[in-house]
């Protein structure tokens, strides 16, 4: 393993390519480490440009080759840094939650699209984490009401400081799915809850993720299952329940809706083509 002792001074250039060449690391995530590593934005890649010759000094090289170890170790790189952009808003995370992935935007865009009509709409995100969707949606709606669930004390503190870091107001709830809102409605309830089975072989590229944010059951299907008997409870009618879910999921989520009586039930693809969210609409008269 390389160490900082033996490491030579590097320019910016130099460290770049060292991430790509002696670690496997995509360029982009060399960049931003080093950004992080100097203290700067993560994003200036700018600076970068303008200071390609300057030597970095022993601290920044040190972190940065900090950086690396983890980054090729499979941390994610919103854990490194603390930051990460998801529907243009940049959230601070850390280990006590899921890194967002780009792939739930699906989900914030299929919301909206249910509301878009809908005068001050009253939303619920179930299993917040980060509160990157709900924020998200009320980034989008500054008219909605946005409702934030989590069954982890850690998961609300952090959507919470990202509420007040964004100058976005949302409330938030403690506790599991749609057990804290005892008599409430809304037009729609989105959720992206843990749908990995137990002993799926790609939580070995998870280590580092909250287990909690992440299995339910031995099909995956524990924790949808146990939402969509409770949020047919709290759904208007003609509200929506949109779910994420695993790539080979889809089926399985259509039938656990319609069994509901849930109308309307479909699924949507991700930027990858793959079925990632499926949804269904309560029916306006039942």
């Amino acid at each position: 393993m390389t160490s900082i002792e033996t490491l030579p001074p590097l320019t910016v250039q130099r460290a770049i390519q060292f991430g790509q060449e002696q670690f496997g690391l995509p360029r982009l995530d060399c960049q931003m480490m080093l950004l992080h590593s100097c203290e700067l934005p993560i994003h200036d890649r700018a600076w970068l440009l303008a200071h390609s010759d300057e030597v970095l000094n022993f601290k920044a090289q040190a972190r940065y080759l900090d950086f690396l170890q983890r980054r090729a170790g499979l941390e994610p790189l919103a854990y490194i840094t603390g930051v990460k952009e998801f529907f243009g808003l940049q959230l601070h995370i850390d280990k006590r939650v899921l890194d967002p992935r780009p792939e739930t935007e699906t989900l914030v865009e299929w919301a909206l699209s249910c509301v878009a009509d809908t005068s001050r709409p009253r939303i619920a995100d179930l299993g917040t984490g980060s509160g990157a969707i709900a924020l998200a949606l009320k980034h989008s709606l500054l008219s909605a009401q946005v409702t934030a669930v989590d069954s982890s004390a850690d998961a609300i503190d952090v959507a919470t400081a990202n509420a007040q870091r964004l100058g976005l107001e949302i409330l938030a709830y403690l506790g599991r799915w749609c057990a804290p809102l005892v008599g409430q409605t809304f037009d729609v309830i989105v959720s992206n809850p843990p749908y990995v089975a137990d002993g799926d072989t790609h939580l070995s590229q998870l280590l580092h993720e909250p287990l909690s944010a992440l299995v339910a059951g031995k099909d995956g299907l524990d924790d949808i299952r146990d939402i969509v008997l409770q949020a047919v409870r709290h759904l208007k009618p003609g509200a929506w329940l949109l779910l994420e879910h695993g790539f080979d999921q889809a089926q399985a989520v259509q039938d656990l809706l319609a069994n509901q009586g849930l109308v309307s039930v479909q699924s949507r693809q991700d930027l990858a083509g793959i079925l990632r969210c499926t949804g269904g609409q309560w029916p306006r008269v039942k």
